[in-house]
């Protein structure tokens, strides 16, 4: 038996964790004023989140999953939900004091605003939770920084600058958000580079296979899944460690596959098309004319 626990507006969040409301759209949470958290006889809890949630985690409380993992809610992890989104915890069969710090805002407070086109840049709030962003003491400042800042504004009378100034703090704690993941990219570069490695294993593999002929042509969320990542990491990885996109790549190996297969000959364009996974022909002719300048047929008779 699970329960289903929705994330829907800011004043529930306020009520559930015994805080006043300042504002519809936000609110800063301090998990320490909730009462202990007790699910009676219910195996999980799920979370249905239609607003944003950040968390700022300082001790282990829970074993929250998301996906096929867990988050690893060591001190000064951060972790990210976007609307839409569903989160699961065991139930651990006893009560339990939260903690930390959480950051909740509607869709609402940025619609309009140059940040409801820049969140889609922040694709950590997509990322699986094995993709937590763990910050340093000196990031947990910055990050509290923020939060003091957006809290104080909350707490001020509402006038014409107010909106400006929520959003404005808003967007500069994202953006350090966005900083951090950069520094933990390049301080797991050597664990970048197996995954990295693991991905053109895989990707040799595929073409080495019938996957093509039973899934198709590969894809990101392919790949992804077999690493056990979420698309958008995986891609960020791959971009951040090579300089070019997963799906730039999965293209370049596919014409380098294809070129093999057109010079040996015993095929026609059409055969090799399928057997790379394209189900239409004019598809495969289009991409190999875009990345090699020249028609499939054309670069078969140019080269027999």
């Amino acid at each position: 038996m699970e329960l289903l626990f929705p994330i829907e507006n800011i004043s529930k969040v306020n009520a559930d964790n015994n805080h006043k409301t300042y504002h519809p759209l936000i609110t800063i949470v301090d998990f320490s004023k909730a009462e202990p958290l007790y699910w009676g006889e219910s195996e999980t809890i799920k979370f249905q989140y239609e607003l944003y949630c950040i968390y700022l985690k300082d001790v282990q409380c829970g074993d929250l999953r998301y996906g096929r993992n867990h988050y690893d809610y060591q001190a000064g992890t951060l972790v990210f939900f976007a609307p839409g989104q569903v989160a699961e915890m065991k139930n651990p069969g006893v009560a339990f004091q939260p903690s930390g710090y959480g950051l909740f805002f509607h869709p609402d407070l940025i619609r309009g605003t140059i940040l409801s086109t820049l969140i889609k840049k922040y694709e950590y709030f997509y990322y699986k939770s094995n993709e937590a962003l763990h910050v340093s003491d000196d990031e947990r400042a910055l990050i509290q920084e923020c939060f003091s800042k957006i809290q104080l504004e909350l707490l001020r009378p509402v006038d014409k600058h107010s909106k400006n100034l929520i959003v404005s703090n808003l967007d500069l704690f994202l953006k350090y958000c966005h900083r951090f993941y950069d520094r933990q990219f390049v301080l797991r570069e050597n664990q970048n580079i197996d995954l990295i490695s693991k991905f053109e294993d895989l990707l040799n593999k595929y073409f080495d296979s019938r996957s093509p002929h039973s899934i198709g042509l590969p894809t990101v969320s392919y790949f992804a899944g077999q690493l056990n990542l979420s698309p958008n990491y995986f891609g960020d990885l791959i971009k951040k460690e090579t300089g070019q996109s997963a799906k730039e790549l999965l293209h370049k190996k596919t014409i380098a596959v294809a070129k093999n297969l057109i010079q040996d000959g015993d095929k026609s364009i059409k055969e090799v098309a399928f057997n790379l996974g394209f189900r239409n022909p004019q598809h495969f002719t289009r991409l190999f004319k875009q990345r090699v300048g020249q028609t499939p047929k054309a670069y078969k008779e140019l080269n027999q």
